[in-house]
């Protein structure tokens, strides 16, 4: 259109009107690729920064000289012992052994003139093993991992001075995980390993060129591993070619260096100090320092003694140089060792925990395992880990820590709360090989509706080498962003020990140094502790913040194996268990007669119960009691065992004598049988072998303490137990409940009498060894994979014997040929009936089991239909799925049990005891009990040799009741006959035999502490008070009292109301406590008195209302 006006705009004249030259588009893969070459080893590295950082180098004789002392029979000496002896000269290249030999080398080093402006001296050691730097005066300075980590000393400044300085290293022929060879660190240890010191230099550090190495690692992580459409990821890329430019440019001078990290700091800021925390910006992510050591595992537990003062010293010394590191350490057992053999680092420990960085967790005494130990051994490990941790530092833990162990029983969350913790952390779950586990940060709620709160690092480890990945994944692995987004980063060399390094904290630093200044990886924050997490998690749940919940044991998808193997192990422990249960029970009994009026001297054995408590809860480690220890930690906890039961069998003699007893009964002796269980028992015994006894009595009491034994023919007649070969090959066993028919070795039929009832499927055998191919994905001694299953061959016996043939017990023995070197012999026993006592068919077995991956169970196919199955756990039961209809239920295919498990259904059922095996199964209508495995790592002799083991099969009717778990408690311990020091009248004797101990009124004493009306509640522990007075060892403020601690639970599942009767022991107060014994309640109010039903009188006692599996302590006070 005509009249328009046009605006000319003026021309820039600083945008360049002619192109200078082609600019392609970077390559961004080869640009990235490029990086590789600043800080790696290949065929660049002298062009790179790698040499920047080592400015110069002092080796040979002239300024390190070395001598050695080595140690004979692979002795571990102290220090003192050790310096003692005459060193011999030795150099840079010498080889040192064999496996798990020590030797103590002394060096004298001298810095060059040439060194001593340097800003960083440090003194660098590696023979590819483990070692202790000591100074000259016997104290420990600093551990070496050896293999390139962890091999640096930094040198005191008072070593350049020019003169020549001394210190000595502890050298351990055992690398951080063992002597395995070939590289694959399960595989056995090998003896005769050498190891070549190949470096012992003094070298000056270039620590701007260290910082700046550590400044590229992690921008190059940015680059690497940020979202391929995010600009941060492009800035990344650009900055570390900028560094490698510039660094070029300045021919790698320190002006060039200083240049190099100045341009880091445009994505990562200022990193140079711990005030990159200081931020005010929100960090979810929270950075604790973990040192995990496996109390055993690839290395006895004499070298972990020695690992615990290496990775702690070195962490005292961190905390020193990074303000910011706090470390959190478990395992009160590891605390006491360093305490007795490294006091001057114990000392500083204690210090550091006072000043808030070194930070106790954990409250046990080691981590354990959780599915093995009895309930009772779950509260010792908390009662003794919490006592020590209080009496030394002042203060008991509030967070349980397991984060390595193989699953979770489901009482576990209140035992914690009952030993005074709220809150939990672990991790192995995200090992599950078959779910993935679906919660980060959770209610974890046990039988009784306990709960504690449980975090799972979202990272899925508890040794994160701080990358850039682990804060990353702390986020984008994180399935509970929708209730909390934060989350624990556990970091630091483990297993092995080791803990934290220097570098670890370099990488934080830059991590949230990054996170503040450029953005998109999660803000990170150190400086505070477990606690303090915890703390703010607990803090928004009183704010309303709702967690999810899981209900129930935190059964871990693998590692199943550990419920079989080391049998012998297991058997030890259980034993151990029940020991220290009876000693304990008739020390607190003889240690009351006083307040009875009977006057004695005899003390409560606290020492000598505590020294066999602290070796119980030792070999219950999660790498011990499993079975997935190499053998040299079997041979230990053989030993440690062998003195537990040696001690304990004095303790049992000790306690019996004051009482009026006599263990070993003689000729001489009147004979009485003990029950250490609160129950009434009537049994057949098996007598001593004594002049002119019958081989069998009759024990019969009405509860705990001492039974009468009698002659059978009177006034308990038995029912007949009787045996015959019907056929040849073909036997009936039966007494006046069952009939039990064996064919071919195997009984093909059982019946039960009063019920009318077939319990063997027709066709189907019960009591069938089966045995399995057995070669796990990995894990040897661990695991056991679904496929073993698809392997089953049936043993077929070869000979079958009639044994023993009643009146009173009858028996069949079997043998079987498994193979040219292993074999079974099984003995099928029936017992006569007595007063309709229910019976069971008991199972003794002994094997020579010597076979290479293969898994031997027993099978027994019931009549019985239901989708679950019942299982002993601590303090309670667990159902768990007879069926595969999800992968959930399909993950259990093979469970653990404590005494017994059971199929049951509306009217009828059959259980399994056992004395000494935990792994069971129980598909469809078919119960398998796995008795031996032999896996070949990383103990390549795991369970060759001899075995011995029980169990029985004890059909009932109507359900599942009360009757299985005290059968199975009878089961597990036997009446022990004793000999009675008082002369009694004598009794009616059998024809030609001599009397046995008369009937009599049961000590009011022994069988006062006792629960009526109420089958259900066990009382499962009886012992004296930590504190009292006269049991006190001094490590806690004494209570001015006596009194006695009774800890019952409720075992069915309902909420239950009892008697707990003390019979006339004076009792002044009544108190409910928690499992440390503080008090919780004052029940005295609530006092009662009964009619005695032992002839003792008039009784007292108490009204309790137990709810549904709950675990419930009483302190009586006399």
């Amino acid at each position: 259109m005509g009249g328009e006006s046009h605006r000319i705009m003026p021309v820039s004249k600083e945008y360049p009107k002619l192109a200078a030259g082609p600019v392609g588009k970077q390559i961004h893969h080869i640009y990235q690729d490029r990086l590789r070459q600043f800080t790696d080893g290949g065929q660049y590295r002298e062009q790179g920064l790698m040499p920047k950082i080592t400015e110069s180098r002092a080796t040979g004789t002239d300024w390190v000289k070395l001598s050695v002392y080595s140690p004979p029979n692979l002795s571990r000496p102290t220090f003192k012992e050790a310096t003692w002896n005459k060193f011999k000269p030795t150099h840079v290249g010498e080889s040192f052994g064999p496996s798990w030999s020590t030797h103590w080398f002394k060096v004298q080093l001298t810095v060059p003139k040439y060194m001593r402006e340097k800003e960083r001296l440090e003194f660098h050691w590696d023979a590819n093993n483990e070692g202790l730097i000591w100074t000259e005066k016997g104290d420990v300075v600093h551990g070496l991992t050896g293999g390139g980590e962890r091999t640096e000393w930094i040198l005191p400044k008072e070593f350049r001075d020019g003169k020549e300085h001394v210190f000595y290293i502890e050298m351990a022929c055992n690398k951080m995980f063992g002597n395995a060879p070939d590289g694959d660190s399960i595989q056995p240890p090998d003896p005769n390993m050498t190891y070549q010191l190949h470096t012992a230099d003094i070298v000056a550090i270039n620590l701007k060129a260290r910082a700046l190495y550590y400044d590229f690692w992690e921008i190059g992580d940015a680059a690497r591993e940020f979202p391929s459409d995010s600009w941060e990821k492009a800035q990344a890329l650009q900055i570390c070619n900028r560094i490698m430019d510039t660094f070029i440019a300045g021919d790698g001078s320190n002006e060039s260096i200083a240049k190099c990290r100045k341009i880091a700091s445009e994505y990562i800021g200022d990193v140079d100090t711990h005030k990159v925390y200081n931020g005010d910006k929100e960090a979810i992510v929270s950075g604790i320092g973990y040192c995990h050591i496996d109390t055993c595992w690839l290395w006895p537990f004499a070298e972990t003694k020695r690992k615990v003062a290496r990775s702690w010293s070195n962490q005292l010394d961190l905390m020193d140089r990074y303000p910011e590191l706090r470390f959190c350490c478990t395992q009160a057992q590891q605390y006491k060792w360093l305490e007795l053999y490294y006091p001057g680092v114990f000392d500083r420990v204690k210090k550091k925990v006072k000043e808030g960085t070194f930070q106790p967790i954990g409250g046990s005494w080691v981590e354990h395992d959780t599915n093995l130990p009895s309930g009772e051994s779950l509260v010792r490990q908390f009662l003794y880990g919490q006592r020590y941790f209080e009496s030394r530092f002042g203060q008991r833990c509030k967070t349980f820590w397991l984060p390595d162990t193989f699953g979770y029983s489901t009482q576990l969350p209140q035992v914690c709360r009952g030993a005074g913790m709220t809150r939990f952390l672990t991790q192995k779950l995200s090992w599950n090989n078959i779910n993935n586990f679906p919660h980060t940060t959770f209610n974890w709620v046990s039988l009784d509706n306990s709960q504690v709160v449980c975090h799972m690092p979202p990272c899925e480890t508890y040794t994160a080498e701080a990358n850039f990945g682990d804060v990353k994944r702390s986020v984008s692995q994180h399935k509970s962003l929708d209730q909390d987004n934060t989350s624990l980063l556990v970091f630091g060399k483990g297993d092995g020990g080791g803990g934290p390094t220097w570098g670890h904290l370099e990488k934080l630093r830059r991590c949230r140094g990054m996170a503040d200044k450029t953005g998109l990886v999660p803000r990170v924050k150190l400086g505070d502790s477990a606690d303090d997490f915890f703390d703010r998690l607990e803090k928004k749940v009183e704010e309303g913040l709702e967690l999810a919940t899981w209900y129930g044991e935190l059964y871990f998808e693998l590692h199943r194996g550990t419920y079989t193997t080391q049998a012998n192990n297991k058997r030890n422990n259980r034993n151990a268990e029940i020991m220290l249960r009876n000693i304990e029970y008739l020390a607190t009994l003889a240690t009351i007669k006083d307040n009875c009026g009977k006057k004695s001297s005899y003390k409560y054995p606290k020492k000598e119960l505590d020294d066999m408590w602290e070796s119980t809860l030792l070999c219950q480690f999660h790498d011990c009691l499993p079975g997935s220890s190499i053998e040299m930690c079997y041979k230990d906890s053989d030993e440690i065992y062998a003195n537990v039961f040696k001690t304990g069998e004095k303790l049992i003699s000790e306690a019996l004598s004051e009482l009026g007893f006599d263990d070993e009964p003689t000729a001489n002796s009147k004979l009485a049988a003990l029950n250490t269980l609160p129950w009434p028992r009537t049994e057949i015994v098996k007598l001593p072998p004594l002049a002119n006894l019958p081989s069998y009595g009759l024990a019969h009491g009405s509860g705990a303490g001492i039974m009468d034994i009698r002659p059978l023919a009177c006034p308990y007649s038995a029912h007949i137990a009787s045996i015959k070969e019907i056929r040849k090959g073909v036997f009936e066993l039966s007494n006046a409940q069952y009939k039990v028919g064996v064919s071919n070795g195997v009984i093909t039929s059982l019946y039960d009498i009063s019920a009318k009832r077939e319990i063997i499927p027709k066709g189907k055998k019960a009591n069938q060894l089966v045995i399995f191919d057995d070669k796990p994905l990995y894990w040897q001694a661990w695991d056991v994979e679904l496929y073993h299953l698809e392997s089953r061959q049936e043993l077929r016996p070869s000979k079958s014997s009639i044994s023993e043939d009643g009146p009173y017990r009858v028996s069949l023995d079997i043998e079987t040929k498994i193979s040219e070197k292993s074999w079974i012999k099984t003995t099928i026993t029936l017992p006569a009936v007595v007063n309709n006592t229910p019976t069971y068919i008991e199972v003794r077995s002994d094997v020579e089991w010597h076979e290479t991956m293969k898994f031997l169970k027993v099978e027994f196919p019931v009549d019985i239909v239901n989708t679950e199955a019942s299982y002993e756990t601590q303090f309670g039961i667990v159902k768990r799925p007879t069926h595969y209809n999800t992968s959930w239920d399909m993950a259990k295919f093979e469970v653990c049990c404590h005494k017994w498990a059971d199929l049951s259904e509306h009217g009828y059922g059959v259980s399994i005891l056992n004395d000494s095996k935990y792994g069971f199964a129980t598909a469809g209508n078919i119960m398998r009990l796995s008795l031996l495995r032999a896996p070949k790592a990383p103990d390549g002799h795991a369970d060759m040799g001899r075995h011995h083991f029980r169990y029985a099969i004890f059909p009932h009717s109507g359900p599942l009741s009360a009757t299985t778990v005290q059968t199975a408690l009878n089961f597990n311990n036997p009446l022990k006959i004793i000999g009675h020091k008082t002369t009694a009248s004598l009794s009616p004797s059998l024809p030609g035999s001599r009397s046995l101990y008369a009937p009599y009124t049961t000590p009011s004493l022994l069988s006062s502490l006792r629960i009526s009306s109420a089958p259900n509640l066990i009382l499962d522990s009886i012992k004296r008070g930590e504190d009292d007075e006269d049991v006190s060892r001094g490590e806690l403020p004494v209570r001015k009292e006596k009194s006695v601690i009774c800890r019952l639970y409720d075992s069915m599942g309902g909420k239950s109301t009892g008697m707990l009767i003390w019979g006339g022991l004076p009792v002044k107060k009544v108190l409910k406590t928690n499992l440390l014994e503080d008090e919780i309640e004052d029940l005295s109010d609530k006092l009662v008195d009964l009619d005695g039903g032992n002839g003792s009188g008039r009784e007292r006692g108490i009204k309790i209302e137990v709810r549904a599996f709950e675990i419930m302590t009483i302190r009586l006070v006399l």
